[in-house]
């Protein structure tokens, strides 16, 4: 039986409480999850064809709440570089991974109510699979989300709460509401359950490769939900003896706001506490535009124990990289061209990168 577990100080809780942060500290959880069996590639073959068919490592099963997301196509952009094209899941977006699994478990566990906040993909996602699992939703994204993400939150039924300043004022906001009896907080910073969604998207690429993974694995790093899922899937692999090495994690940020690359290149194990929290630089990549994600300390670890680094990208790179993938048939957000302009010229060791939104959330840059 999976339960939470504090990373910090220990604390536990009753996966089926609706308590979203450890009670002692304030801080996200863990989940002490082993799974049931190892997987072969060989015993894939006529299961499910969505991210379900893991079923031995998820820690929910027998799902009611999906949308047939997962197993989206890895395909080759240049001799060393391929994409893994996530902007094909049901909403647009890679979230999708770790949305269906909160609304799993909250359906399970019957809630008042379901909030979230997001910057917009996240939201987009938690809404679908709320509307899917018949709660009622409400979805908290700063000020200067983009206008298509904010209409399709309202298609799905879900309220819209738009709230003044930026991602951490917007996350305080949520965060106040998940406070009330009776309220599931579908966040996909807080709850582990979001990272057990988005290891599929590594059990994904090591199935579609014959059972093996890239020299490395490209993410853009925000609050890290898709850096830290494909943490996970790494450790389980090589633990299970599917792997005979973890590829280097290789995270991407906006070079206007990047806490965690300049942390990292200063060897430092979390983010100072800053004396106050200044308004972040703007951004085309919006969706990484997050200056203090609660998970940094489990972040930077991640990134150093799997042998990667950090890079950052310009305006100017993000700009370039969505029209060029755009030429080569591919339209993607801002956010999800990132990893393509860190690291689309690479020619010496083979990586993979997500195109984790489509463009028609944002648009074309000018």
């Amino acid at each position: 039986m999976a339960t939470y577990l504090c990373p910090q100080d220990g604390t536990r809780a009753d996966t089926t409480s609706l308590t979203w942060c450890c009670p002692a500290c304030r801080g996200p959880w863990d989940l002490d999850f082993q799974p049931d069996a190892p997987l072969s590639v060989n015993a894939l073959a006529g299961r499910v064809n969505s991210l379900w068919r893991y079923e031995e490592v998820l820690p929910l099963s027998s799902p009611t709440t999906s949308l047939g997301e997962g197993r989206t196509p890895l395909v080759p952009l240049t001799g060393t570089v391929s994409a893994k094209l996530d902007f094909l899941m049901p909403t647009l977006s890679f979230k999708d991974r770790g949305a269906v699994m909160l609304a799993e478990l909250a359906r399970r566990l019957s809630p008042g109510r379901v909030v979230a906040d997001s910057s917009g993909n996240a939201g987009t996602a938690v809404a679908a699979y709320c509307a899917r699992a018949g709660l009622p939703c409400t979805v908290y994204v700063p000020e200067s989300t983009s206008p298509k993400k904010t209409e399709q939150i309202r298609a799905h039924g879900a309220r819209l709460e738009i709230v003044p300043g930026d991602r951490e004022a917007t996350a305080l906001a949520a965060q106040a509401a998940a406070d009330s009896p009776g309220t599931f907080y579908a966040s996909h910073v807080f709850n582990p359950y979001f990272l057990h969604g988005t290891k599929t998207y590594v059990y994904e690429m090591w199935e579609d490769l014959g059972g093996r993974l890239p020299d490395a694995i490209a993410v853009p790093v925000g609050n890290g939900t898709l850096l830290l899922g494909a943490a996970l899937a790494t450790v389980e692999l090589l633990a299970q003896g599917l792997i005979d090495s973890r590829p280097a994690l290789i995270a991407v940020q906006a070079e206007a706001v990047s806490p965690l690359a300049t942390a990292f290149h200063h060897g430092a194990d979390g983010l100072p506490d800053p004396p106050g929290l200044a308004a972040p630089a703007p951004t085309l990549a919006e969706g990484i535009a997050i200056p203090r994600p609660p998970r940094a300390r489990q972040i930077l670890a991640a990134v150093r124990e799997s042998g990667g680094t950090f890079l950052t990208v310009t305006e100017d790179q993000i700009r370039a990289a969505q029209r060029d993938l755009a030429a080569r048939g591919f339209y993607v957000e801002t956010t999800g061209v990132a990893c393509w302009a860190a690291v689309g010229d690479w020619t010496d060791r083979s990586v993979v990168v997500p195109l984790c939104g489509a463009g028609l959330k944002t648009g074309l840059t000018p």
